[in-house]
């Protein structure tokens, strides 16, 4: 069976590439699209959900952001499961920082520049709030598009998913600040990770999938 597998925001098959699979299951990587000037989430996920075979039955996994786009894309083409790693279920598992950027529609203000990067600033922030004690995270995230990066910024802030798909199965780090786990209820928790856990706990991750897949 083919599981479909998203990235997280700005990020490619790269920061997934130590995961082990079930030799059972065909992993397909779904590579990030450009969004459209203007372009709403709905569309941009059909787009992704376009490049998915629903003739036979599939997985979907998604990686932060990519576990949004994963949950949204099974409103199209219904998978089997959906797992998702560093990521939340509905727009109730924010945190408070993403929440105010909610409610505030502060992505929509931010010049693009922020996002550039060569901005030191923007550098900093990701660094901190990602993985503050590892120095080549920046090699894990390569599609580094201001417009795409502001973009996904927007669509995270602004998700209004509310109903917890009883599909989906969470993995979250134990101290990721971008989707701290005390905000939800997931399956299973890595301990001692960040965000960056698919990269610095590839072991533990892959027994997780292997366990998931068989079940």
């Amino acid at each position: 069976m083919k599981v479909y597998v998203i990235s997280g925001m700005g990020a490619d098959f790269k920061v997934l590439e130590k995961l082990r699979f079930p030799e059972n299951l065909e992993v397909v990587f779904l590579d990030w699209l450009m969004p459209e000037q203007g372009e709403s989430l709905s569309h941009y996920v059909q787009k992704m959900a376009d490049r998915i075979d629903d003739s036979e039955p599939f997985y979907l996994l998604g990686y932060s952001f990519g576990g949004m786009i994963a949950q949204e894309i099974d409103k199209l083409k219904p998978a089997e499961k959906i797992v998702i790693l560093g990521s939340i279920k509905s727009k109730n598992e924010m945190s408070g920082f993403i929440k105010l950027g909610q409610v505030t529609k502060l992505a929509h203000y931010l010049p693009e520049v922020l996002f550039n990067e060569k901005s030191g600033l923007a550098y900093s922030f990701f660094r901190k709030l990602v993985d503050p004690n590892n120095p080549k995270i920046m090699k894990y995230f390569t599609v580094r598009n201001p417009y795409y990066l502001k973009w996904c910024v927007a669509k995270i802030s602004g998700w209004k998913s509310t109903e917890i798909n009883p599909k989906v199965v969470q993995v979250l780090a134990d101290h990721d600040v971008v989707f701290p786990p005390k905000y939800s209820k997931p399956e299973y928790i890595v301990k001692n990770a960040t965000h960056l856990f698919p990269v610095t706990k590839p072991k533990e991750v892959s027994r997780i999938l292997a366990e998931i897949f068989t079940s």
